[in-house]
């Protein structure tokens, strides 16, 4: 087994990731990931403190761009603008590999553990850019809508770019479906 063999994160995140899909997250160990990607459990936990970092590594990078993006638009933008700045953050940070999210989201709906784990993500993202919007002095109450707005759009979107036989990117579906919200408000 090659201990500081080139691609050994990638290689561990695909084993894991084929092993979670064959035998379920729960059934799945660290020494199997380990020893379907040919490398050793040292080498595993030289990447991810536990197998649920497979799924979720990265997600404070995420969080803090998703926020970035929210905090760099220019002042005075409404609350939606700011929203889809994140938004948008969200699929270019995201939205390369639409085979990976497919597979990771099967794997997380099918594990009520790692769902738990998500939903968590999610609202903690809602919650920060709530916080960036009432830092620009949006009222509490259109800041918290604007936040779970977007992230209403961000899980409608991901699901159905993630499901669907689109060959749309991640940011269009995103755009697709803040359109179809904007429409819903339509009135005539």
């Amino acid at each position: 087994m090659g201990r500081w063999a080139p691609g050994a994160e990638s290689r561990l995140r695909l084993a894991a990731l084929e092993l979670f899909a064959e035998r379920g997250y729960e059934a799945t160990t660290v020494a199997d990931i380990a020893e379907r990607a040919g490398l050793t459990a040292r080498t595993f936990f030289r990447y991810f403190a536990d197998k649920r970092e497979v799924l979720f590594g990265g997600n404070d990078v995420l969080t803090r761009r998703f926020v970035a993006a929210a905090e760099a638009t220019p002042a005075g933008a409404p609350p939606l603008a700011v929203v889809t700045a994140a938004l948008d953050e969200f699929a270019a940070l995201v939205g390369e590999d639409r085979e990976w999210s497919s597979r990771r989201r099967a794997v997380i709906d099918a594990t009520p553990e790692l769902l738990e784990r998500e939903l968590a993500k999610l609202s903690s993202m809602s919650t920060a850019l709530a916080g960036v919007l009432r830092s620009r002095g949006v009222p509490e109450l259109d800041a918290a809508l604007a936040a779970e707005t977007g992230l209403a759009v961000l899980r409608t979107a991901f699901d159905r770019w993630t499901t669907d036989d689109t060959t749309a990117s991640l940011t269009a579906v995103m755009h697709e479906t803040l359109g179809r919200l904007h429409g819903l408000t339509a009135t005539g």
